[in-house]
Order: C-alpha cells, then sequence, then structure tokens
C-alpha cells in the first residue's frame, strides 16, 4: 500500500479521532503537518493498522 497525502488528508478530515491524533503529533513532537500525516499513516494506516481499510476505500473510483 502506498501512502498518498491527498487521501490521508481526507481521510483525517473525515475522522474526528485522526484528527485529534494528528494535532497531538504536531503538538508534541513539533511537527510540520505532512511530516505528522506521514507519521500518522504509518502508525494507524500501513500494515493493517486500525484505518487501513477507510483509507483503501478512499482510493476506489467513484462512479
Amino acid at each position: 500500500m502506498k501512502y498518498f497525502k491527498t487521501q490521508m488528508k481526507q481521510l483525517v478530515k473525515e475522522n474526528k479521532d485522526l484528527q485529534k491524533h494528528l494535532k497531538e503529533l504536531i503538538d508534541e513532537h513539533q511537527l510540520e503537518k505532512n511530516f505528522a500525516l506521514k507519521a500518522l499513516y504509518h502508525s494507524e494506516v500501513a500494515d493493517g493498522g486500525k484505518y487501513q481499510a477507510a483509507y483503501q476505500a478512499l482510493d476506489i473510483p467513484k462512479g
């Protein structure tokens, strides 16, 4: 599975828990948003993470 910033942003936008976790990452580690998004992807999405199915669903073409 590949990281796509636009997909990750969409997933976070649709999920309050991920929004909270992203803010915590930015604040705790003083990360830029793009780096925090990537860290969130690796901790919560990639390799069978809690939000992997939701992330993959965003990749399905609509229509």
